[in-house]
């Protein structure tokens, strides 16, 4: 089964928004946190849509992050929650 164009699109930016998250190490403990994962687990686990889901999640819970991230990666805010949107789909 093929992945469609828009959930490869959302894992891309959900790919860029983890590397976002991790520049910082507290922002980077916090996603940790707040999703529940362990580094060990988050690299097990980032290529699931489900965890990929869990990065944008955590960028909309606190909006200046989510507004930050955007701007890093040169999207819209509007854009990374449409991906979350699409990865959980």
């Amino acid at each position: 089964m093929h992945e469609t164009n828009s959930k490869l699109e959302a894992s891309a930016l959900a790919y860029q928004a983890l590397a976002w998250a991790l520049m910082e190490g507290a922002r980077a403990e916090r996603l940790l946190a707040l999703t529940g994962l362990t580094p060990e687990g988050l690299r097990q686990s980032v290529h699931q849509r489900g965890t990929q889901a869990a990065i944008l999640s955590f960028l909309e819970a606190y909006e200046p992050d989510l507004i930050a991230c955007a701007d890093v990666i040169g999207v819209s805010p509007i854009q990374l929650v449409r991906a979350r949107e699409e990865l959980e789909a």
